[in-house]
């Protein structure tokens, strides 16, 4: 296991505030060691984790922001 995943294993998870308390639509997201951001899926917490360099991270939100992914 590479020390990304070690690091993604480990890591202390943030659920999002805007995720509902009913269990659904929830995300997860941790920072790691050299400015990564880890993101999750709560529901799946054994499951696939990405891992976003910091401006990659920074070009997601935007993204997110200005609806680049409301048609997907």
């Amino acid at each position: 296991m590479d020390s990304l995943t070690r690091e993604l294993v480990s890591a202390a998870w943030r659920k999002s505030s805007l995720s509902g308390s009913d269990g659904g639509n929830c995300v997860e997201v941790a920072r790691l060691g050299g400015g990564h951001i880890g993101v999750r899926d709560s529901k799946n917490i054994t499951g696939p984790a990405l891992a976003f360099t910091a401006s990659g991270w920074e070009s997601f939100v935007k993204g997110v922001k200005n609806g680049t992914f409301d048609a997907l």
